[in-house]
Parts: C-alpha cells; structure tokens; sequence
C-alpha cells in the first residue's frame, strides 16, 4: 500500500499532478491525501492572536475548503474509477509547507506529488517558491509535475549523479518502485571534467549497478558540459518521460537549485520532476 500527498488550491494545475499520480500509480493500491491550506487573504497579527470564529471567518473560509476538496474527491472517484485507491481529505488552517511536513510523518507518505505552475506560454517547471521550498524541507520523494503535461509511462528515466553519494535504499526504492510498474530503462548520466573516479565513486557507481541489476540500465558520461547543460542536451537526443536526483547537501543538486536565484539558473524541463532528499523521516 502507498500513501500519496496530493495538495491542490483547485487549479487546473493542481489537478493535472492529481490526474498524474492517479494514472501513474493506477495499478497499485494507494491511499491519496488530498490537503488543501487556507489561510484568509486578511490574515494578519490579530488573526493569529484572536480566534478566527471572532471575525466570522473560520467556519466559512474551512466549510469552503471542505465543499472543495468533496468535489475534488468525487471528480478523481469519477474520471479513473479505480477500486485499488482510497482518497481521503484534509483541510488545514496552517502554510502549505508547514501542513505537508507534518502529514509527510504523520501518514507514512511515500510520495509528495504536486503541480507546479509553467512559465508563460510554455508548459514547462519554473520551480516556483512552494517547490523549492518543498524541496529544501520535505523529507520524502517529491514529484513536481509541469503545468499541462500529458501523463505518459515513464519508459525512460534520466538519473544524473556526481557518484558523491553512499546509496542507501531510502534513495534508490522509490525509483525502483516506478520502474517496477513499468518497462523502464534507467539512463544514469555522469558529467565529467577529466578526473578518474575516486575509489568512493567507483562503490557508488557499483551499488547502482547492484540496486538496479533488475532494470533496463545505461551508463553515460558526458564531457565539457555543465551538469545542466548535459541534462538539457541528453533530453533533446533522448525520449525522457523522468528526471530523477537526489537532494543531497552539498552536491550539485544544491548548486543547481539553491545556491542560485530562480531567475538566473535557467533549467526549465517539460518532463515530471522525481526529487529524492538525502535523508528521509524515516531514517
């Protein structure tokens, strides 16, 4: 059984993530948590301070929410009627992070999957602050899926590493639990700068071969590349349907998100996003 966290504020981008977990996950048994926050667009200091009831807000403003989510609720019952998930619905006066760290431990998820909005006029992940902030702070596999995009089986998944991490299983089961699902080739892709691997690195890259010994797996280094440029450029070759990393502190999966603004890194993608933290609640 899995447990999936799905928020949505009712757009139809939020939806689209929704529709994305139910098809991807449409042959196991899941439980989706289905979570929408509020928080009043007057909320201020005396909203924190005073009950909610005393500005004849709190109830409308949770009964809103609750009337929201039962349609949302109905609407994946009735689009994929699939007897193998449960859905069940959460309203929450708190922030959208602060809620989703709680029932990330709270129920045991094992995948956060949510929508992310695209830059304009193109469907593609612009990392917007509730991403990135997800990323930083959630402690489970987190699938950020582009404004719009078309659901397709993730045959191909594109897995960039430095070889700098000790793999554990918490960092390479929720891969293997999606390429179980499906005939899926996993492509790991090394960008090199002309140094041999460590002895550290080759452990590394012999544990993946291990952990993925029942998986279709094709190892690639590319040269004189950035790691997103190489990302880039091994998706315009290749049929991508997945990008996978690992969120690890230190390697150049912070660079690439966190130690630049969101304007300046440029790394768009039209593809689902599976981001796996280093260390995860349940380690």
């Amino acid at each position: 059984m899995k447990n999936i966290l799905l928020p949505t504020d009712f757009s139809e981008n939020s939806w689209n993530a929704i529709a994305y977990a139910s098809k991807l996950f449409k042959d196991s048994e899941c439980t989706f948590f289905l979570l929408n926050t509020y928080i009043p667009e007057i909320y201020h200091v005396e909203y924190i301070l005073m009950e909610p009831a005393q500005f004849g807000l709190g109830d409308a403003i949770k009964e809103n929410s609750l009337k929201q989510l039962s349609d949302f609720k109905n609407k994946i019952s009735n689009t994929f009627k699939n007897p193998k998930h449960n859905i069940e619905t959460i309203a929450s006066f708190n922030s959208l992070i602060s809620e989703m760290k709680d029932i990330v431990e709270d129920k045991n998820i094992d995948y956060l999957v949510m929508g992310t909005k695209g830059a304009t006029g193109a469907k593609e992940i612009l990392f917007g602050s509730n991403t990135v902030h997800a990323f930083k702070n959630i402690k489970c596999p987190i699938m950020a899926i582009p404004d719009g995009f078309s659901f397709e089986k993730p045959h191909d998944i594109l897995f960039p590493t430095d070889y700098k991490i000790d793999y554990k299983d918490h960092h390479i089961k929720p891969i293997i639990s999606i390429t179980s699902l499906f005939n899926t080739r996993v492509n790991i892709l090394h960008a090199t700068y002309g140094y041999e691997l460590s002895e550290a690195q080759k452990k590394s890259k012999q544990k993946l071969e291990v952990y993925f010994k029942k998986t279709s797996l094709l190892f690639h280094n590319v040269s004189g590349q950035t790691v997103q440029e190489a990302i880039n450029n091994f998706q315009l070759k290749s049929k991508i349907n997945l990008l996978v990393m690992i969120n690890n502190k230190h390697s150049f999966f912070e660079n690439l998100f966190f130690k630049n603004t969101i304007n300046q890194i440029g790394f768009h993608l039209n593809i689902p996003f599976l981001v796996i933290p280093s260390k995860t609640y349940k380690t």
